[in-house]
């Protein structure tokens, strides 16, 4: 049997990975890259900074407000 939460927490990051994307670059085009491509995204993302100084939870969050 497969393990459901791993798919579930695969499918947020991914979909976290675009909020990202999104927040930055406001392009369908990049968008469709990004989610094709999202794990290396967001591990460049994390490494670059782009989310440190509490970004990784506002971002998100500004979608909601």
């Amino acid at each position: 049997m497969r393990n459901t939460n791993t798919g579930l927490l695969y499918s947020i990051l991914g979909i976290y990975a675009l909020l990202i994307s999104w927040h930055y670059n406001h392009s369908i085009i990049l968008l469709i890259i990004h989610y094709i491509f999202w794990p290396a995204y967001l591990i460049y993302e994390l490494l670059i900074g782009h989310l440190s100084h509490d970004l990784w939870k506002t971002i998100p969050t500004s979608y909601f407000k």
